[in-house]
């Protein structure tokens, strides 16, 4: 007897894609907060009084709640109650992260007792900064819990189809999210003479984002009481998830091997991102913000459009740990380039081919990692598994902003042209003076760019060594995503369709 071939809703194409589409916009608008700042590094100084250090502190603590365990804590709640209510959630958390900071940046807590508290410790830094710190914490715990959702989201509507090309979409949509913010966020400040307006603007659309994944919810309930109907005996007979299912993720060894080659190669990307725009200001020669911004925009635009491909390849013809050694190859070629040809050449063509390169790393990398988690990790336990690659991943996205800020000051404390700007912008402060539109301090990035290209090597490692023991164990990171169908379940599949 012919067995009857039951239709869900993430069977029919233009329901899993509408659901993907969904989700991704939350992420394109979280992207966009993330990185509003990015481009207009250069104005914080003159604007805001945040240096460089005091701008790696800000940048470091989107992560460090993360660190301190929240992420853990956010594979639990993910694991134990579902998609839905674990993305609400996220999504709420940045909303209220990202009205914390606006109100630290904006005139709204000049002159009140707020401010004149937080100015009364740790005085190097800012009262704005400790502010929007403190949102972009908040913001950060949303942001990374939203991450391990959509990728287990991702994992449920597309099991058994095309998943590395949904997750490689919807990593094209969120760095999407990253041009358009480079695009239109110095725009923005220029046109309102303030690096706030682009916050707010940032802001509004975080809170369309959280409406938008209320209305993928409603799809998935409907998904999940087609499955309940269909297949309750299946889903009584899984076992329940436990905490201690956690130490088998921590006991494994090939977790530990994804995990840290997340967090290396990750380092080299994120934190480069917050400081990629003042470095081409530094190293191409006296360019605008504007102008520096619309070259590191590219960057993104790069790895979003090979994503794609690269998802569909993945899903066809696999090849997965072998994309993670060029990716890691790339990297370091292109750090090494910021590094020593930049500065030699001031070559603005230079500049924007190898940020395009970048761009296809960044692709050729997350598009073979995070589809290859499920075929490591029992599904039970994938939302934790993906929470704890995060948190890894955090520490060090907490650490290196926090270690670049450091370094850049240090390195160009005897700097005569740094100091030289320096004490021209202060000199401006003292007049009651604003400094001029274009100004910006010139800071030496080589040291910077050679640690990011550091970062890359140890990735290269243990990208080769997971290829050789992916050979021996045969998890299967070299096989492709979509399982052959048979010429019988073909003919089922369209019957029902009928």
């Amino acid at each position: 007897m012919t067995k009857q071939v039951q239709l869900y809703l993430n069977d029919k194409a233009w329901a899993r894609w509408t659901a993907l589409i969904l989700i991704a916009l939350m992420m394109f608008f979280a992207y966009m907060f993330v990185d509003v700042m990015a481009p207009l590094k250069s104005l914080l100084e003159p604007q805001l009084d945040w240096n460089s250090a005091a701008y790696g502190t800000y940048r470091s603590s989107e992560y460090i709640l993360n660190v301190c365990g929240f992420l853990i804590i956010a594979g639990f709640i993910l694991d134990k109650t579902g998609i839905r209510f674990t993305g609400v959630l996220s999504a709420s958390l940045m909303v209220i992260g990202a009205l914390i900071k606006l109100y630290g940046i904006s005139d709204w807590m000049v002159g009140t007792g707020l401010e004149s508290w937080l100015n009364s410790w740790w005085t190097s830094m800012p009262a704005s900064a400790k502010m929007a710190s403190l949102g972009f914490m908040i913001f950060g715990c949303g942001c990374e819990m939203a991450g391990t959702t959509v990728s287990k989201s991702i994992a449920k509507w597309f099991k058994g189809k095309e998943m590395a090309l949904a997750m490689g979409l919807e990593m094209a949509i969120a760095r999407i999210g990253v041009f358009a913010i480079f695009s239109i966020s110095p725009w923005i400040a220029a046109s309102m003479g303030s690096v706030v307006a682009p916050v707010a603007f940032c802001t509004v659309l975080v809170c369309i984002g959280l409406i938008s994944y209320c209305i993928f919810c409603v799809m998935d309930t409907k998904l999940d009481r087609q499955l309940g109907k269909n297949a309750a005996a299946d889903e009584a007979s899984d076992e329940e998830f436990k905490a201690s299912d956690i130490k088998k993720i921590f006991s494994s060894h090939i977790f530990w091997v994804v995990a840290l080659l997340c967090v290396l190669y990750y380092s080299a990307i994120f934190p480069f991102q917050a400081y990629g725009a003042e470095m081409l200001q530094c190293n191409i020669g006296d360019i605008s913000a504007q102008e520096a911004s619309n070259i590191f925009r590219w960057f993104p635009i790069g790895a979003a459009v090979i994503t794609v491909f690269l998802g569909n390849f993945l899903d066809r013809r696999g090849k997965g740990a072998t994309m993670l050694i060029y990716g890691a190859l790339l990297l370091i070629a292109c750090h090494l380039v910021f590094a020593f040809l930049l500065p030699a050449t001031h070559s603005k063509v230079l500049a924007y081919v190898t940020i395009v390169v970048l761009g296809v790393s960044f692709a050729l990398v997350p598009a073979a990692l995070w589809p290859s988690v499920p075929k490591i990790i029992e599904e039970k336990v994938l939302g934790s598994a993906y929470c704890l690659i995060f948190w890894v991943q955090n520490i060090g996205l907490c650490l290196v902003p926090l270690l670049i800020g450091y370094v850049l000051d240090g390195v160009n404390a005897e700097n005569p042209v740094v100091q030289q700007d320096l004490a021209q912008l202060q000199q401006y402060k003292e007049l009651g003076q604003d400094a001029p539109a274009d100004f910006f301090v010139h800071y030496d990035y080589t040291i910077p760019m050679i640690i990011f290209a550091c970062f890359g090597v140890l990735a290269l490692l243990l990208a080769i060594y997971l290829k050789g023991l992916d050979k021996k164990k045969h998890y299967g990171l070299e096989q492709p995503n979509i399982k052959p169908v048979t010429v019988a379940e073909e003919a089922q599949v369209e019957a029902a369709e009928e």
